[in-house]
């Protein structure tokens, strides 16, 4: 994705009144992603990589879906995967089971789950304590007009790269989808992760029936899964429509080609 607004340098200031604004200045200097965030998004990445990987072995071993508190074979689910099994007490109609795979995935899928969870927890106190956030995230009055909100989603839907200058910030369509991933998509998905453990409902049983029960919890943890997955594949497709080079360069070095005047 773009990267994010230049951090206005308050040195500028001391240029005479015909000096390049700040941002230019900033720009110009090629600063894009500060380290704490360009270290977070990393290992968010590793660890995210690591969820799917293991979470998708643990779905395999009960690959239906439930609402309510309980759920099992006898119970007609909302959403069945047609996937063979490593159960075999799981009718999934194929003539075979696959190798149980649960003890390692589920090992790994708790231990990278607690690394995102710190990890996430990093990046939020960096973004509500310097600024981040504020400066970079969150869309003013006129980013939310109805007019900007169709310019941002024509130009996106019709894969145009953007300029020199739109490169340099997010747009209002990628600030309101980092808001809904970082604060409505991952708090959802540790609360409705945690609801499925047996140790937290006995000691939260309130925080598992406001979801709706266990099974519930399970579901959404699911769905929640897949908007993130489609989060990640529109957002490696449009680094490639940005320009892939110069976007790796930045969330690797936090350098990358300033903006041509």
């Amino acid at each position: 994705m773009n990267a994010s607004l230049p951090i206005a340098d308050p040195g500028a200031r001391e240029f005479s009144s015909s000096a390049k604004p700040s941002s230019a200045v900033s720009a110009a200097r090629g600063k894009r992603h500060s380290a704490l965030v360009r270290v977070t998004h990393w290992i968010t990445t590793v660890a995210f990589v690591a969820l799917l990987v293991s979470g998708g072995e643990i779905v395999l071993s009960h690959p239906r879906f439930y609402w309510g508190e309980t759920g099992n074979v006898n119970m007609r689910p909302w959403l069945n995967l047609h996937l063979p099994s490593s159960r075999d007490a799981v009718p999934t109609g194929y003539g075979y089971v696959l190798p149980d795979q649960n003890g390692w995935s589920r090992y790994l899928h708790f231990q990278a789950a607690w690394l995102a969870v710190g990890t996430g927890l990093l990046y939020v106190l960096f973004g509500v304590f310097a600024g981040h956030f504020r400066r970079n995230l969150f869309p003013t009055a006129s980013d939310l007009s109805i007019m900007e909100l169709g310019r941002s989603l024509v130009r996106h839907l019709r894969f145009e790269r953007p300029g020199n200058e739109e490169a340099w910030s997010y747009n209002v369509l990628q600030r309101l989808t980092y808001l809904l991933v970082i604060f409505v998509l991952f708090p959802l998905m540790i609360w409705t992760g945690l609801a499925m453990s047996f140790g937290f409902n006995s000691e939260f049983p309130l925080a598992v029936r406001l979801l709706g029960g266990q099974q519930t919890a399970r579901s959404l943890h699911f769905l929640a899964t897949i908007f993130l997955v489609l989060f990640l594949l529109i957002h490696v497709l449009m680094v490639f429509v940005a320009g892939f080079r110069n976007r790796m360069r930045a969330m690797i070095t936090g350098r990358a080609t300033p903006p041509t005047e």
